[in-house]
């Protein structure tokens, strides 16, 4: 079973918060938070402040809280996914994507009511909190089941 850590950074916008558009194996481009793996020997807060800085030229200078936790198993894929997502204080810096992985397309400065659309196109594990913790929730935990051979194709349930 591969695992993996991801950091997720929440990076408040007016009403809304900065979305980053990603550029999927099948072309579609799907709408998140910043962030993304955490390297070996990184702390998750080291890791997720590179990846900040990597996907959109800004330096997060520190974190209020770990605003919820999800775990997503994909038993038929043999992967499971653990993501931390930290809302982000003292954020400065342009805009500028210098992405290693050549993911990253596009970065937004997304509203309250254009997140949610925009996070759609995103997997259950990722619209879901996050459209909660725009609405207000804090500190939950989220758990998701992936069923299925292909990740786009997959059935996904949520367990908690």
């Amino acid at each position: 079973m591969r695992q993996w850590t991801v950091g997720g950074a929440l990076i408040r916008h007016g009403d809304g918060l900065v979305l980053v558009g990603n550029r999927r194996r099948d072309q579609s481009i799907e709408w998140t938070p910043p962030g993304g793996v955490i390297d070996p020997g990184e702390t998750l807060l080291e890791g997720l402040a590179r990846e900040v800085f990597e996907e959109t030229g800004m330096s997060v200078t520190g974190w209020t809280e770990r605003s919820y936790t999800v775990t997503v198993d994909a038993p038929d894929m043999g992967w499971q996914l653990r993501v931390e997502a930290w809302e982000a204080v003292g954020v400065t810096g342009e805009i500028v994507i210098a992405d290693p992985d050549g993911i990253v397309e596009e970065v937004r400065h997304a509203t309250a009511v254009e997140a949610p659309v925009l996070l759609q196109a995103s997997p259950p594990w990722v619209h879901t909190p996050v459209g909660e913790w725009l609405a207000g929730a804090r500190g939950g935990s989220y758990g998701f089941v992936l069923r299925g051979t292909q990740r786009n194709s997959g059935r996904v349930e949520r367990l908690t």
